[in-house]
């Protein structure tokens, strides 16, 4: 089924989002502006100095077209309090959030890259046992989201930083407590079946974006045909998409076999985190251990007798 047959029916173009701030803008008192970073959505993301810090740090604010919107500015600063709060080793910190005159987010500069980024220039798909490390970190990171009552729903490789081999989660714009939500919440090509639908979200739903994050990971490729999407973002929104039509509602993953050859327990790891229907996937503490067996299974196997 293609994106075109179920397409709406276009309407006028968006209003232009205006230009993003030029350098040595002072978006809130010690900060300046150095570069623009990136453009989303609703989001525009800078390279800034903190006169305090004396450092580099990245300021997330609302676009200039977005900046009425009541319901994202909440949105934002609740993000921000999150993470300033938070503390854990393979999320983000927020060192500061200014809700006044415009709301604004201030995080921690991270080194390293994406790990989109990294599947992407990767000469040749990642070893069996970054994989499997990779994915122990994420099951660290959600562990402890879940315990402060947050689901992330919206784990994928561009929310993820990876440096030197440790990982950070990124964004909790789509955070939510568990429990009853729209349909859509979260990115279009990588969100479970249960968002895509609507209704009763669960630790599982992150556990699925665990899975198809290491799947990305271990074959290169995406676990669905998104079609002419643009980096999966169709539908994506906190508040529920507008997608009509899902592809992870229309038929399971291919299992990561189908694309490249791991250990038979990996694979199984991987390959359960993405079955449809959320009570068949491994809890965390399930996959966490699974992945774990795998690395000590690996490495007792490269060392060794002796």
């Amino acid at each position: 089924m293609s994106l075109a047959t179920t397409a709406r029916p276009a309407g006028p173009p968006p209003p232009a989002p205006g230009p993003p701030l030029a350098p040595g803008t002072r978006p809130a008192p010690g900060y300046e502006v150095l570069a623009h970073l990136d453009r989303t959505g609703w989001l525009d993301l800078y390279d800034a100095w903190s006169e305090e810090r004396e450092c580099r740090c990245v300021v997330k604010l609302l676009r200039p077209d977005r900046r009425g919107e009541a319901r994202l500015a909440e949105r934002l600063v609740r993000e921000g309090r999150w993470l300033r709060n938070f503390t854990h080793p393979h999320l983000v910190r927020a060192y500061e959030t200014f809700e006044s005159p415009e709301p604004l987010v201030v995080l921690e500069t991270l080194t390293g890259e994406t790990l989109s980024h990294l599947i992407d220039r990767l000469p040749r798909r990642a070893a069996a046992e970054d994989v499997a490390v990779l994915g122990v970190q994420l099951c660290s990171a959600l562990h402890y989201l879940h315990g402060q009552g947050l689901l992330h729903l919206d784990l994928k490789p561009a929310n993820v930083v990876v440096e030197c081999g440790h990982a950070k989660v990124l964004d909790l714009s789509t955070a939510r407590a568990p429990g009853t939500a729209p349909p859509g919440v979260g990115t279009f090509g990588y969100m479970s079946p249960e968002q895509a639908r609507g209704g009763a979200l669960s630790a599982a739903a992150d556990v699925w974006g665990i899975g198809i994050t290491l799947y990305e990971l271990a074959t290169g490729q995406l676990a669905f045909d998104i079609g002419d999407t643009v980096d999966g973002t169709l539908g994506a929104a906190a508040d529920g998409g507008d997608a009509d039509w899902y592809p992870q509602l229309e038929e399971p993953a291919p299992p990561v076999c189908a694309h490249r050859r791991l250990p038979a327990a990996l694979a199984a790891a991987v390959d359960g985190c993405l079955r449809p229907d959320p009570a068949d996937r491994p809890t965390l503490p399930e996959l966490s251990a699974a992945l774990d067996a795998t690395l000590r299974r690996r490495r007792r196997d490269t060392a060794g007798p002796g």
